[in-house]
């Protein structure tokens, strides 16, 4: 079995001598190819060297195989591709920073400001080159290492294009693609030129499997592929198949869940435990609204932060009696419109300091960095946890928080959230743009007695483990289990 992803379970960075050291990654991908132990399955995981020092580690190592070059892989084998496989630096910003970030990311999370954007020109001609180069690499890559009739699961939507060519390559190949981001639907999909729509879909169409995290992700490319390719579509209750061009996809969904176990081991340690004390020393009494999320256009951030001000604005009665604690991971600073929203959220964190705060009480602490035993803190103090995406494939935040709470937390959660399918009946639901809804939604939160709180977290909890990550992978492997070679 192989797997492919643009950010590996590795990434490195250079001593005082120039040389690599790696530092594991993190994420429910990298937690359940650990637990791939399943059935036996010991996966080669083929992903793309992010930076000058992953560059320099590939460069030492053997045709890029990290394991194979003494680092701790964890027992997985690892080959990262770089600039011998035609992924120099220049190529990998242009396909990662040019179109999987700004034109494929925008389009299946709807957020292009389109009286300006996207402009399809001779400059977007020439990322979407690079972007061509980029696939074709994996391609190859995969099709070198896979052995006969061996499985090979794509994951997200940086990889959209490489089902096709590698079955281009390697017809003998069993396929599998999981988007672990929305899908657009048809009438924004069509944004793209409809060559490049063509493009995309057919790309997704290369695999045997196409994966979803959510039913209405997976609706929306069943509606894509009948509108702009005039495929044959059969939709079932959940998912379906796409028939075009002599070859069948099925369209599967696979919501990824939480290891629940792992994450309340890694929340017991020290580092968590001192996170977790100087939160409450600096809280007090009061009650927590907890989120924590990356600087992603998508997360929402500045409207949950409007939110809250309204919130203290409306019901005074929680001025001086709750806190609302944010960990903000920077996102992508690479781009311009990120690096400016989050500075908005500084700016409109201060605002809001400045107008409630009083001797002894602040309204909110925000942290702009990445801290994850912070962030696990976080999730530990919450009474209401505030997840309200414009626009995602799942949230695990949502998932986690609830895991680890130890007063029992309240979820105001995004309609938008794919994690809303699973979670929705245990949480009090929202329309993201809607700021006063979000308003009266956390004051009901706040106000929840500790009865209905504890039964709505069992039910999130619940939900949130149906599918850990382990089962999760072992679900993609099945699916091309069935596929006929």
């Amino acid at each position: 079995m192989l797997l492919a992803s643009n950010r590996g379970p590795l990434s490195f960075t250079l001593d005082a001598d120039g040389a690599p050291r790696a530092k594991r990654g993190g994420g429910g991908l990298v937690s359940a190819i650990m637990s791939a132990g399943h059935a036996g399955e010991h996966p080669l995981w083929v992903c793309t060297a992010l930076s000058d020092a992953d560059r320099e580690a590939a460069r030492r190592s053997p045709h890029g195989r990290l394991d194979e070059a003494g680092h701790d892989t964890g027992g997985l084998r690892v080959r990262m591709l770089s600039t011998p496989e035609g992924i120099d630096a220049r190529t990998f910003d242009l396909a990662y920073n040019g179109i999987a970030n700004s034109t494929l990311w925008f389009l299946h999370h709807l957020l292009f400001a389109t009286p300006t954007a996207p402009v399809f020109d001779g400059s977007f001609a020439r990322e979407w080159s690079a972007f061509s180069v980029y696939s074709q690499a994996f391609a190859e890559g995969l099709a070198q290492d896979a052995a006969p009739g061996a499985k090979v699961l794509v994951q997200d939507y940086h990889l959209t294009l490489v089902p096709r060519l590698l079955r281009q390559l390697r017809p003998d190949l069993r396929i599998g693609h999981f988007s672990h981001t929305p899908w657009a639907p048809a009438e924004y999909f069509s944004l793209l030129p409809q060559g490049l729509a063509r493009e995309v879909l057919l790309g997704v169409l290369g695999a045997d499997s196409a994966g979803f995290l959510a039913p209405r992700w997976a609706s929306a490319f069943l509606d894509c592929c009948e509108r702009v390719l005039g495929a044959e579509v059969v939709r079932e209750e959940v998912g379906g198949e796409v028939r075009h061009d002599g070859r069948t996809t099925r369209v599967v969904v696979h919501a990824l869940g939480i290891d629940a176990d792992e994450l309340r081991e890694r929340a017991g340690r020290a580092d968590v435990a001192r996170h977790e004390e100087a939160l409450l020393a600096r809280i007090g009494d009061c009650k927590v609204i907890a989120r924590v999320d990356r600087t992603e256009l998508s997360k929402n951030i500045l409207r949950g932060l409007l939110a809250y001000r309204d919130l203290l604005r409306r019901y005074p009665e929680w001025v001086g009696r709750v806190v609302h604690v944010v960990g903000a991971v920077p996102s992508r600073n690479a781009l311009p419109e990120y690096r400016e929203y989050t500075a908005r959220v500084q700016r409109l964190a201060a605002e809001i300091d400045e107008e409630f705060a009083r001797p002894g009480w602040s309204p909110l602490i925000l942290s702009v960095d990445d801290d994850f035993p912070r962030s696990l803190a976080t999730y530990r103090i919450a009474d209401v946890l505030l997840i309200n995406p414009i626009r995602d494939g799942m949230n695990l935040v949502a998932k986690e928080a609830p895991a680890l709470s130890t007063r029992g937390c309240a979820l105001v959660l995004s309609t938008e959230a794919g994690a809303a399918a699973e979670l929705g009946h245990a949480a009090l639901l929202v329309n993201p743009y809607d700021v006063s809804g979000t308003a009266a939604a956390l004051h009901a939160a706040l106000g929840m007695d500790d009865e209905e709180r504890a039964r709505r977290t069992r039910e999130l909890v619940d939900a949130a483990t149906a599918l850990p990550p382990g089962q999760w992978l072992a679900a993609q492997v099945e699916d091309l289990a069935a596929v006929r070679p």
